[in-house]
């Protein structure tokens, strides 16, 4: 995929964007909670950074998924869940101040993390000649979309708390519309073989989404967390951050098949994130 302006300028801007969304609802306290709360937020950082990984490798090869297909989804486990995961969470009734404290410090985590699971994927399952990611010069990229946005957000809030609830509104109808063209612009790249991708992803994608998110409650039910954080862990283990996984796979992999198994699964977890929000509020009155 040769680089165009949609994946070198566009795509790092708009994800950028949405992450200063983020840090507009954020506060030092956020993480703080990582040491108040240790129980809840080490069963949720354990589901995504280290059994979702698993899940998708595990995934990946009862599907049969090869090349760019596999390196998409594993990019995918590999990537923390974003503003739409703290969303819905409030949706369901979550806790949402857990939700919002596994983002961020997952957002941190992650940048280490994600150029070694998908530079060990494309090692393994990418075809010859596949770019592998310079982990620093990775590292460095993703902070730039991703912790320098969500500083600056906080920096707003804490100094103008009223313009930021005023802005609080219309910066989520933009990172949704954002969001929504990343996806749009992701399929039509590859929309003569869209059919077929769907055929072979769409299982493994939906399985990903509905297998983390069982991981997560199965997790949280386990060690007797309260059911708002139940609701949390899951949906953080089973919401992605797309947006991000279009980025690497197109703007630093310039790989459009990497995409889409990202697209497709960000279409297919709304129907799901559906029916948890209607169980959430269901289990909370």
């Amino acid at each position: 995929m040769e680089q165009s302006i949609l994946t070198a300028v566009f795509l790092p801007l708009a994800l950028a964007f949405i992450m200063m969304g983020m840090g507009l609802t954020l506060r030092i306290d956020d993480f703080s909670r990582v040491f108040k709360a240790p129980k809840a937020i080490t069963i949720g950082l354990v589901a995504q950074l280290v059994l979702l990984p698993i899940a998708g490798f595990g995934l990946v090869k009862l599907f049969g998924l090869t090349g760019g297909l596999a390196v998409g989804l594993m990019i995918l486990a590999a990537c923390p869940g974003g503003p739409t995961s703290n969303l819905v969470s409030h949706l369901a009734k979550g806790d949402l101040a857990l939700s919002i404290s596994l983002t961020a410090v997952s957002s941190i985590v992650t940048i280490a993390t994600i150029p070694l699971i998908v530079n060990l994927s494309i090692g393994y399952f990418g075809e010859e000649g596949s770019v592998m990611l310079p982990v620093m010069q990775t590292i460095i990229q993703i902070m730039g979309v991703t912790i320098v946005p969500v500083s600056i957000g906080m920096f707003i809030r804490s100094r103008n708390p009223r313009l930021t609830k005023m802005a609080e509104r219309p910066v989520k109808f933009a990172s949704a519309l954002f969001f929504t063209l990343i996806m749009v612009a992701a399929i039509v790249k590859e929309r003569d073989q869209l059919v077929e991708f769907m055929i072979l992803t769409g299982p493994a994608a939906l399985s990903l989404n509905v297998l983390t998110m069982g991981i997560g409650y199965g997790l949280a039910m386990l060690f007797a967390l309260p059911v708002r954080q139940r609701l949390s862990i899951t949906v953080e283990s089973g919401i992605q951050n797309g947006t991000m996984g279009i980025m690497i796979a197109a703007t630093l992999l310039q790989n459009s098949v990497a995409t889409i198994p990202i697209a497709i699964y960000s279409l297919l977890m709304f129907v799901t994130v559906t029916i948890v929000i209607v169980i959430g509020n269901k289990l909370v009155k």
